[in-house]
C-alpha cells in the first residue's frame, strides 16, 4: 500500500493574493510537487483558466493529477528551464504569471527510497528526476577531493568543507558509500554527531542534493524563463528555502529592475506568518519575492 503523502502548500492564499492577476489566465507552476499550489490556485480561478505544471519527477507528476483532479491542469515531464520550448508545444505563446515553489517535497523528504533525509536509511539517489543517470552515490564514490570541497564550501556554505571531502576520499577506498547512513557516520567523523536542533551533515546532504539536479543552474535560468513567457502586466513569484538561492533570485530580480521594463512587487522578501509556521514547521525559513513585467 502506498503511504499518504501529506502535502501543505506554503504561503498559498499570499501567492494567489500577488499572482492570479487574471481569473480567467493561463498560469505556470513550475515545481509542481504534489500539486498543492496548483489546486489552490484553481480554486480562485474561472473555469476558462489554465495551469500548466512542469516537474522532473515523473512520480510527483502521476500524484499530482490525482490530487488535483482538475482537466485546467496540463502536467509536463520538464524542467521549468524548458518552460518556453514546452509551452509553445501546447500552443501557448504567453502566460499571465509563473510560480517557482523552490523547496523540495514533503513527499521526496519523508520517503527514505529517495535518499533526501539523513534521517532515515535509505539508497544515496537524491535524484528529483528517476529518469537522469547522476545520483548522489556516484558523486560521494567518482568526484575527486578538489569537486567535494567546492560544492561543500559552495552549495553547503561548510566552512570544514576540505576536511569532509577527504575523510569521503578515505572511506570510499575501504567500500562505496551507497546509505545515507554510511554518508552520515563518515561526515559525523569530522563534524561530530548531533547535539542541537540540526545534525552537523545537514547541509553536506543539502549540497549533494543541489549537485545532483543541478538546481543553481535551474535558478539562474528564471529571469531567462519568465522573459520568453510571462505577456506585459504578468507576475513571476519565486518561494526559496535558504539564503543561496533567495540571494540569486534576489540579484536576478533587481537586474531585471533596472533594465525599467520589470517593477517588483515585493520590495523585501516576504515571510510567512506565525500562525503558518506553528501549523507546518516547513514553512519557516521561507522567503517569496514577486517582479512584474511593464
Amino acid at each position: 500500500m502506498e503511504p499518504v503523502w501529506t502535502h501543505i502548500p506554503i504561503m498559498a492564499p499570499q501567492i494567489a493574493q500577488l499572482l492570479l492577476t487574471n481569473p480567467s489566465g493561463t498560469y505556470m507552476d513550475g515545481t509542481l510537487g504534489l500539486g498543492g499550489h496548483t489546486k489552490f490556485f484553481l480554486s480562485k480561478l474561472d473555469a476558462q483558466a489554465h495551469i500548466y505544471g512542469f516537474d522532473k519527477d515523473p512520480h510527483a507528476l502521476q500524484m499530482a493529477v490525482q490530487r488535483v483532479g482538475d482537466l485546467r491542469l496540463t502536467a509536463c515531464h520538464a524542467s521549468y528551464s524548458r518552460a518556453a520550448e514546452v509551452l509553445a508545444e501546447h500552443g501557448v505563446k504567453e502566460i499571465d504569471g509563473a510560480l517557482f515553489d523552490l523547496g523540495l517535497s514533503s513527499y521526496q523528504l519523508d520517503d527514505p527510497s529517495r535518499g533526501f533525509s539523513l534521517l532515515r536509511e535509505g539508497p544515496l539517489d537524491m535524484r528529483f528526476d528517476t529518469t537522469q543517470t547522476l545520483t548522489a552515490a556516484t558523486i560521494v564514490n567518482t568526484w575527486g577531493m578538489d569537486e567535494l570541497e567546492r560544492i561543500f564550501r559552495d552549495y553547503g556554505e561548510e566552512h570544514r568543507a576540505a576536511q569532509v571531502a577527504h575523510a569521503i576520499l578515505t572511506a570510499r577506498r575501504t567500500q562505496p558509500l551507497q546509505t545515507t547512513t554510511q554518508l552520515k557516520q563518515v561526515v559525523e567523523t569530522v563534524l561530530g554527531p548531533k547535539h542541537g536542533r540540526i545534525h552537523p551533515a545537514t547541509q553536506i546532504f543539502q549540497a549533494l542534493r543541489i549537485a545532483c539536479n543541478e538546481e543553481f543552474a535551474h535558478v539562474e535560468q528564471i529571469a531567462l524563463v519568465i522573459g520568453q513567457v510571462l505577456k506585459p502586466g504578468a507576475r513571476a513569484a519565486v518561494l526559496t528555502f535558504h539564503s543561496l538561492e533567495d540571494r540569486l533570485v534576489k540579484n536576478q530580480f533587481k537586474a531585471l529592475a533596472a533594465t525599467g521594463q520589470w517593477k517588483l512587487v515585493t520590495k523585501h522578501a516576504l515571510a510567512p506568518d506565525y500562525e503558518e509556521v506553528k501549523q507546518n514547521r516547513r514553512a519557516r525559513s521561507a522567503k517569496l519575492r514577486v517582479i512584474e513585467r511593464v
